[in-house]
């Protein structure tokens, strides 16, 4: 044990005189209990509700999309090369536009997406979202089947069996002219995400009822791609766009969400910068302790001095003490924040509308890089608070101190 270390522990564990600085010591390790707690728990709900989001968005659509497939031909030569990448398990062809969906008097723009079941389900998890209805009636009967999201089939009004009208607005041209082209469909079922921006604007038909709607032989405008795994999408993308070439527009599930996962990036960032200050403020009462100390052992300090003490050994004891009421404030706010999130995962303590959020319990995801920079950001303010008393204390004249302190 180092000299500076056993001076620094000494006084830590000697009793003073006086209450006030036991007080600004407790409220010092208090602070920064606190703080960390209150960081660790933040951080962890807001990395549970984007693990969240992210999963139902991953759930609803493949892990990159292919765009610029075309005919027949160049769709089966773009799946091919999209299928000799290494981290591809699966494609899937998809057929997407913008159409009109009218029903019972209402009106609502849509997006529709021309899929095959057998195929789609092996990129994404659309087949496990199926709340009402059947996807093997999807493309059974005269009249095509149609999937709608729960909440787009709420706010028009239609129900597994109803029969719509989809209205493309490119329209077709007849010996009258352009008219809007027109289509019937007939509901068969009703699909739950979990992300309300999918489940109000889209909808479900066959591949071939989507290519007949949209105008296309045989063909397809992209193709869904599921990766091995999930932390490898970007990689992924990457070589995928080399192999198809700058024809095609390569897209992963992040960059077709960026605005969404960049606000969530943006929130995390600001809530970490605000609760910093409440760390902050605790640093600053390990300050004024550590100045009380240096005035309440000015006579201690001028004999280790005399004694033979460096100004650099008595700057060391301010750091160490300082750094020491750091440490137990963070250990102790690490304990309580990680508590916390087992409490808050384990017990329905906070308990969420499942129609609006559709979660009934907050979501907890603790993050070791999270704990990571909430425990350098603890002990980089702690050692910074002892900057100044350990100047101060450097400086003391031993002569002075003794006669006066």
């Amino acid at each position: 044990m180092s000299f500076e270390f056993f001076v620094a522990y000494r006084y830590l564990k000697a009793k003073r005189k006086g209450l006030f600085a036991a007080v600004t010591t407790g409220i010092g390790v208090a602070g920064v209990t606190v703080g960390v707690a209150a960081l660790i728990t933040t951080l962890s709900v807001m990395n549970g509700f984007q693990t969240d989001i992210q999963k139902k968005i991953v759930g609803a659509q493949a892990h990159i999309c292919v765009y610029g497939a075309g005919s027949a031909r160049m769709l089966d030569r773009l799946t091919t090369a999209v299928a000799l990448d290494p981290d591809v398990v699966a494609t899937a062809p998809f057929i997407l536009g913008q159409a009109i969906l009218t029903f019972s008097g209402r009106t609502s723009g849509i997006v529709l997406k021309g899929l095959d079941p057998a195929r789609e389900f092996s990129v994404n998890d659309l087949g496990k979202t199926l709340r009402e209805g059947s996807w093997e009636q999807f493309s059974d009967g005269k009249i095509p089947g149609l999937v709608l999201g729960e909440e787009l089939a709420r706010n028009l009004g239609a129900e597994t069996g109803s029969e719509v009208v989809l209205v493309s607005p490119q329209g077709a041209l007849t010996p009258l002219g352009m008219l809007p082209k027109m289509k019937r469909f007939r509901v068969v079922g009703l699909l739950h995400t979990g992300y309300y921006e999918y489940d109000s604007t889209t909808g479900y038909v066959p591949l071939s009822a989507a290519a007949d709607f949209f105008g296309l032989t045989n063909g397809a405008t992209g193709i869904g791609v599921r990766v091995r795994q999930l932390d490898r999408v970007d990689a992924a993308a990457t070589r995928i766009r080399a192999a198809v070439g700058p024809a095609h527009i390569v897209r992963t599930f992040k960059q077709l969400n960026q605005t969404l996962f960049a606000a969530l990036k943006l929130e995390k960032i600001v809530m970490f910068i605000i609760l910093t200050l409440i760390t902050l403020v605790a640093s600053l009462n390990i300050a004024s302790t550590l100045i009380l100390r240096s005035v309440e052992k000015t006579r201690d300090i001028g004999l280790l001095k005399a004694m033979g003490a460096s100004p650099s050994q008595i700057r060391r004891i301010f750091w160490i003490e300082g750094f020491l009421i750091g440490l137990s404030g963070l250990v102790m706010g690490l304990a309580l924040g990680l508590f916390l999130c087992w409490v808050i995962a384990r017990y329905p303590i906070v308990e969420l509308p499942a129609d609006i959020y559709y979660l009934s319990r907050v979501p907890v995801s603790v993050q070791w890089l999270d704990l990571c920079a909430v425990t350098t950001m603890g002990l980089l303010l702690s050692l910074l608070a002892t900057v100044y008393p350990s100047a101060r204390a450097a400086k003391v004249d031993p002569v002075e101190a003794i006669h006066y302190g």
